[in-house]
């Protein structure tokens, strides 16, 4: 089942595109804050720890071979008179013996080698209460040789993090509660200058809106900012496009309205001729014979320019071309050939086909296989035979040719008559709508070539016409007229589809 998808808004991509980030980097900033903020507030409660520790390790001697610890009077509670952290202290002989302090002190790790007057700092506990501690090894130099003795004597002096954790507070709390206010307002600053960034186009949008509905002028670049002057470019190419269809549309509305009148007119004169002959009393059978012949003729002149103006607008319907599939060219050819049979033989002309399929074989099916609309493709055959038939006279002749390429490229389609041919100065006109060359004295509605030029076009097909007879015309002989349309052939190695030219899909003779 599909999902209805929302309309995205740029506005908000952009915005959450740059907020996103923003909103992600914070926490690490207030993370990378409070981890700067502990090593600041510690380096200078260590320096003030280290420093007790060195005063400490001056009161350590050696008195006959023991290492002894004295402070001075009252030295002990000035030691542990701070109010914010509690203070331990304690001193260790050579072995390890309790020598002053504090019993509950715990001692460096055993893999921790001795560095005589290296002051060492360490995070330790003490009555499960977090601690940083200071600790030193110190040399006794009035001591007696003791191979016993492993290492110096131990001064630790360890206090309690309070202090520590509020200067880090207070200094997480002077970075971070400016954020709070320099966030929201960053926030607010962004969306205002992404509207003021988006504005241009809002004015764009407006300015479109108040254009009229006949208005297709092309759309002021220099007016749309720089990121969108491809779109306007793009909408004022379909804007160009959409102007030539409409002025197309028009020309040809107006031309066929044109086309139509004279049929139509002649049609009610001679409707309105019979009827005053009636009325008249003049009822000869002849003269109303060449009444009805007329309106005859006029209604079948008006009923085939409206069956050229529906084949022009099918040519032209872009839906109706894009259904494409594989056809047999020379099939079509044979079939519209046979449908014009009795109207050649009705104007004694010698129409006749040659290519795949004249004598009935079926051999080589796919060497004029195309890719394409059956009914177009036979419409446009159609034209081109009913073109041929019309301005070849009696005795001529008009051959239908299908060529196959044996390489497989191309296939070709051919008619030729042997009429009096197009001048070349006319070559490119007879296939604009309602052109029909000068001095045939031959009726017909000017559209047919025109469909045949467009379908060509939606093929993909080129379509060139020239002289049947190559070379000088012989006295009193006729050039005639060759039209030649090239198709991409159907690849080889494509599995042919089903057969477009069955008969519900083909077209009235």
């Amino acid at each position: 089942m599909n999902t209805l998808r929302g309309q995205r808004s740029l506005f908000g991509e952009i915005l959450d595109w740059m907020l996103a980030p923003l909103l992600l980097l914070w926490p690490m900033s207030v993370a990378l804050t409070w981890l700067v903020a502990q090593n600041i507030a510690n380096r200078p409660y260590d320096r003030a720890l280290g420093e007790m520790a060195r005063a400490l390790s001056q009161q350590v001697s050696v008195d006959q071979g023991r290492v002894t610890f004295s402070l001075l009077p009252g030295a002990d509670q000035v030691l542990r008179a701070d109010e914010a952290d509690q203070i331990y202290f304690q001193v260790l002989g050579a072995r390890g013996e309790y020598v002053g302090g504090d019993h509950t002190l715990p001692v460096p790790r055993e893999d921790d080698v001795p560095a005589v007057g290296d002051v060492r700092y360490r995070d330790d506990e003490v009555h499960n209460e977090a601690v940083r501690v200071a600790y030193l090894w110190v040399a006794m130099p009035g001591a007696p040789p003791n191979p016993g003795a492993a290492s110096p004597a131990l001064v630790q002096v360890a206090e309690t993090l309070g202090k520590r954790s509020q200067l880090a507070t207070e200094i997480i709390k002077g970075v971070i509660l400016p954020q709070f206010v320099i966030l929201p307002l960053a926030v607010l600053l962004v969306w205002l200058a992404l509207a003021r960034g988006i504005a241009p186009l809002n004015e764009l949008q407006q300015r479109i809106r108040r254009r009229a509905a006949d208005d297709l002028s092309p759309i002021d670049e220099m007016e749309a900012p720089e990121e969108v002057s491809p779109l306007v470019r793009a909408i004022n190419d379909l804007l160009e496009r959409l102007d030539r269809s409409l002025a197309t549309q028009r020309r040809f509305l107006a031309d066929a309205a044109h086309q139509l009148k004279t049929p139509l007119a002649g049609l009610r004169t001679q409707a309105e001729i019979a009827q005053r002959e009636i009325d008249a009393g003049e009822r000869e059978p002849e003269a109303l014979k060449r009444s009805l012949q007329q309106i005859a003729l006029a209604s079948q002149r008006a009923a085939h320019m409206v069956n050229q103006l529906l084949a022009m607008a099918r040519a032209e319907d872009r839906e109706l071309a894009a259904r494409v599939a594989e056809v047999r060219l020379a099939r079509l050819a044979t079939e519209t050939v046979r449908d014009f049979v009795p109207r050649a033989l009705e104007k004694r002309i010698d129409l006749g086909y040659e290519g795949p399929g004249a004598d009935g074989e079926t051999t080589e099916p796919q060497r004029s296989s195309v890719l394409g609309h059956a009914l177009l493709l036979r419409e446009m055959i159609r034209n081109l035979v009913d073109n041929a038939l019309h301005y070849t006279p009696a005795g001529g002749t008009v051959t239908v040719r299908v060529v196959g390429d044996p390489f497989g490229q191309v296939v070709v389609l051919q008619v030729e008559d042997s009429g009096p041919g197009i001048p070349a100065a006319e070559r490119e006109l007879v296939f604009q709508p309602f052109y029909r060359a000068l001095g045939t004295n031959v009726d017909g509605s000017g559209l047919g070539l025109a469909i045949v030029a467009e379908i060509a076009r939606q093929h993909g097909a080129s379509l060139t016409l020239d002289d049947t007879r190559e070379g000088p015309v012989p006295e009193g002989g006729s050039p005639g007229a060759r039209f030649t349309v090239r198709f991409a052939a159907w690849p080889a190695d494509r599995q042919p589809h089903a057969d477009l030219v069955a008969a519900e899909i083909a077209g009235p003779a």
